[in-house]
């Protein structure tokens, strides 16, 4: 069809505009990302520093994690009051005073105090972010830019990794716990150029504010008129908390449920062993400080490039085949990693072997697991219980990260890294049986057909039909 002078030729303005805003929200992923690559590099020098045992550098890792469950509690309550934008603007500020406390620490307990503060603003951008993202962009953006907020964490964790590996020759890590204070700066910033959500303007009954952003970031004034009274209708169902619709709904049961399940299966998957733990991991398998750090660096970029292919399939594949593929990669990596520490096989074959098993796992994630589970636990909520049930989700990842990271060391220690990495890969074959049982197919559907899907009855399975 030929356009005329009243139909604008895309790309629009209005598309730019989204895609500026879904832009600058998903680099607080890069911030998510930045922490756990400068931790993984700095742990050992602030170990020796401060003479802390194995136990203190478990806490260290994984005050982390209870930081962000208090945060993602706290986050959808705050963000239902006052605004997603504004409570991501809130998670800068902590951001910046923790890096500040951890890198003038002359302890241990300082160390924590901080990173317990970073905790809670990471917590904060794990819910808010894709919340955020799933509420403003249109369907055929919304997977991508999640898996964008995604892949930016996968750049974050490279650039944690690249500025270890070239600080750790002077071991200077206050220089490394540092570094988050710059971007968190720069996003408080970037958070005063987004348009508040428009599902958030209905629900606070602020009708007219809300057409007019949507008609800000929708291409036609129609598209974003239909979005608009789709929105409408349902906020016109009634207000209810959500832990009244919890006990209300069986439906909306079901869908918290599932938001769990997926980000506990997440964390059994092994990630974040693998990104907390990397340069331990190697050095066991006779790797020596420098070259463990420098391999370690090689996981990022294998995790940023994957991240960054994961943006262009998650539309094109489906949430479904990606994670299926997804966990069967991660599954064998960890089979052969098991196999080869289990053994306790040192030549150079089999030290090779195991840092391209890491590295096929690493990819694994980002193919399916990293960015998926995000998407879909932002997209199978209904509008009225979306707050409740991705705060639900996010603190039950956080949990799971915080048993997995605060018990590795130990239990290693205990059944050695053969038995630990059997286990974690079978867990991946649990995913596998799980996502075929459970998991819908969302791509390009219309989150109100979700939730009309689901409110029904539908199977888990079948909410995206």
């Amino acid at each position: 069809m030929i356009p005329t002078a009243a139909t604008p030729v895309p790309p629009s303005p209005s598309g730019r505009k989204a895609f500026r805003a879904g832009l600058i929200t998903a680099c607080a992923g890069l911030l998510v990302g930045l922490d756990t690559g400068l931790i993984s590099q700095a742990l050992g020098f602030i170990g020796m520093d401060f003479r802390a045992s194995t136990r203190d550098q478990e806490w260290i890792v994984s005050v982390l994690m209870l930081g962000a469950s208090v945060g993602s509690l706290g986050a959808g309550t705050f963000s239902a009051r006052f605004g997603r934008r504004t409570v991501l603007t809130a998670a800068m500020v902590l951001m910046f005073a923790g890096a500040c406390l951890c890198a003038n620490a002359m302890g241990i307990p300082q160390i924590l105090t901080g990173r317990l503060l970073i905790g809670v603003a990471i917590g904060i951008c794990t819910f808010t972010a894709p919340l955020y993202i799933s509420e403003t962009m249109s369907g055929h953006l919304r997977g991508s830019m999640v898996s964008t907020f995604s892949m930016l964490q996968s750049a974050g964790i490279l650039a944690g990794y690249l500025a270890g590996g070239i600080l750790s020759s002077g071991g200077h890590w206050r220089w490394m716990v540092s570094m988050p204070m710059l971007p968190a700066a720069l996003l408080f910033i970037g958070c005063f150029l987004l348009p508040p959500s428009p599902s958030w303007l209905i629900a606070r009954g602020q009708d007219a504010k809300a057409r007019t952003v949507l008609r800000a970031l929708r291409d036609t004034p129609e598209e974003a008129d239909a979005e608009f009274a789709s929105i409408k209708a349902e906020t016109g169902k009634g207000r209810t908390s959500g832990l009244k619709l919890l006990r209300q709904q069986p439906n909306f049961r079901r869908s918290v449920m599932l938001g769990i399940c997926l980000q506990v299966m997440q964390q059994l998957t092994g990630i974040n062993i693998v990104m907390y733990y990397t340069p331990k991991i190697l050095q066991n398998a006779h790797f020596g400080t420098s070259g463990a750090a420098w391999a370690t660096v090689l996981i990022g970029v294998i995790n940023t490039v994957v991240g960054i292919a994961a943006i262009f399939l998650v539309n094109r594949w489906g949430r479904r085949p990606l994670l299926c593929a997804s966990a069967a990669i991660m599954a064998v990596s960890l089979a052969v990693a098991a196999v080869i520490t289990g053994l306790h096989l040192s030549s150079i074959a089999a030290t090779l072997c195991l840092l391209a098993a890491l590295l096929t796992f690493v990819g694994g994630f980002g193919l399916g697991a990293g960015p998926l589970v995000w998407t879909l636990c932002s997209e199978i909520q209904p509008l009225e219980g979306r707050d409740f049930g991705v705060g639900c989700s996010t603190l039950a990842n956080w949990w799971a990260d915080w048993i997995v990271s605060n018990t590795f060391l130990s239990i290693v220690s205990v059944i050695g890294f053969g038995q630990t990495f059997a286990g974690f890969a079978l867990m991946n074959v649990v995913f596998i049986v799980f996502t075929l049982m459970f998991v819908p197919e969302t791509r390009d559907v219309p989150l109100e057909t979700i939730e009309t899907n689901l409110l029904s009855g539908k199977k888990l399975r079948n909410i995206g039909r």
